[in-house]
């Protein structure tokens, strides 16, 4: 299966550099390159792809007008000279953000993220509306799996979607990190990243930039490291 990928990139050098390395990998489609955002934007509307990479500053539309235009695709990947732009890029719902130049071990990185997110979106499950106060219930396929909150070590956040890990498998449901921190099975969990929260009774050892429960190492924030201060 083909996942099917548009860039939209003023440079031209650029964009031919990025086509020259996404060919290291088979089984992504690219099903159409633009100069300008304007034109991409009622093209892709009209053929919406899984994966954008886009450039940010480009001429009248930028790349960040652009991604807020197209919240349909499921991907976004800026490239862009600008690191400046990270933290507005994640705010408009990026999974990832290449500063130029880009090289192939770097994009290499952006492509397996890519492909746990559509591998995880995949096989997600719903999380039940039906929910006790310690207890979740898990739709998975036609069976209704029950879990106690208390089993669970952490949250991981991809998207719109939240992997729920527990002491011997994980699972995948439809919900943002978030939101499920919002929901009284989860009152006991602490965010320590933007895409990790924590059961506080699982901490074993924090240090600078790290938190471990028994034999998992999970990173810290910058923005959430006085969460810890205990």
């Amino acid at each position: 299966m083909a996942y099917k990928y548009i860039i939209v990139e003023d440079n031209g050098l650029d964009r031919l550099f990025l086509k020259a390395l996404m060919k290291h990998f088979e089984d992504f489609l690219l099903i159409g390159e633009f100069a300008d955002a304007e034109i991409a934007l009622p093209s892709i509307r009209e053929h919406v792809p899984e994966i954008m990479f886009l450039d940010i500053d480009m001429g009248e539309m930028s790349g960040l007008e652009l991604r807020e235009r197209l919240q349909e695709v499921p991907i976004c990947i800026f490239i862009t000279s600008h690191p400046e732009y990270a933290v507005e890029s994640f705010e408009m719902n990026a999974l990832d953000f290449i500063v130029k130049p880009i090289n192939k071990d770097r994009l290499e990185k952006t492509i397996t993220r890519i492909k746990e997110y559509l591998n995880i979106k995949r096989k997600a499950y719903l999380l039940d509306k039906e929910m006790g106060s310690d207890v979740i219930y898990i739709k998975e396929g036609n069976n209704k799996i029950k879990i106690n909150s208390h089993e669970i070590i952490y949250l991981e956040a991809y998207k719109d979607y939240t992997k729920i890990v527990t002491e011997n498998k994980f699972h995948v449901i439809l919900s943002t990190l978030g939101n499920l921190l919002n929901q009284t099975p989860f009152s006991q969990f602490i965010r320590i990243h933007r895409s990790y929260a924590i059961a506080k009774h699982k901490i074993r050892k924090i240090t600078g930039n790290e938190v471990y429960m028994d034999n998992i190492a999970l990173p810290i924030g910058r923005s959430y490291k006085e969460i810890l201060q205990w």
